[in-house]
């Protein structure tokens, strides 16, 4: 894992910007243009990164790390937790566009309005993973990861602060720090963090690996 590299580093940006498509390119939904805004694609098939760009009140595009899975539905949920239905329409290297089961509010779409906090974006993968401190190794089970840390399930003794590197499927030893303890789960932050597109591909590879063909 290397440091986010700087069109990562704009799709963390709180409050993207967005314009208005010239009239000549709008469809019979007027079409905004997201510059660069991170978002989670769920699917029967596994939850993957994307980056949306283009949103109307019927539909979006979204710039892919990797081919999609064969289903057809799908849910886009955002960093602040919002969500919606989609069925994919078309795709092609790279990209794709999708169509929302309901109309939407674009304006809360491109505002991320909601009671929830903006937060990192987070995907629910299970693997299992080993924690090594200084005292020894314990296995342990990842519940959820994000670019910046993860969540896991593990049967030792783990103190807050405490330094300790976890390794597991598809994710090579990395130096983490625990931030947080309830019972046996556990939240880590990463000394070193994914990039966006890393991020993405590690994704796949644990789900789909097809995916990436």
């Amino acid at each position: 894992m290397r440091g986010i590299a700087a069109m990562d580093q704009t799709a963390l940006r709180a409050g993207a910007e967005f314009e208005l498509v010239g009239p000549a390119e709008q469809r019979s939904a007027r079409r905004f243009t997201l510059l660069i805004r991170p978002a989670k694609l769920a699917s029967t098939q596994g939850e993957f990164v994307c980056v949306l760009r283009d949103v109307s009140r019927t539909g979006v595009s979204a710039k892919l790390f990797h081919k999609l899975p064969s289903c057809e539905e799908f849910t886009l949920e955002l960093q602040n937790g919002q969500t919606y239905a989609m069925c994919k329409v078309w795709e092609r290297e790279g990209e794709a566009g999708f169509e929302f089961v309901d109309e939407i509010d674009v304006n809360k779409l491109i505002s991320e309005a909601s009671e929830y906090q903006k937060r990192g974006l987070r995907l629910t993968l299970h693997f299992p993973i080993t924690v090594t401190t200084l005292s020894g190794a314990e296995m342990a089970f990842i519940e959820n990861i994000s670019q910046q840390g993860a969540r896991f399930e593990c049967g030792g003794k783990l103190a807050i602060d405490q330094n300790v590197r976890i390794a597991g499927e598809g994710l090579r030893e990395t130096r983490a720090k625990i931030r947080w303890r309830r019972a046996e789960n556990y939240g880590v932050v990463f000394d070193d963090t994914f990039s966006l597109s890393e991020f993405a591909q590690f994704a796949a590879k644990l789900q789909c690996p097809v995916l990436l063909d």
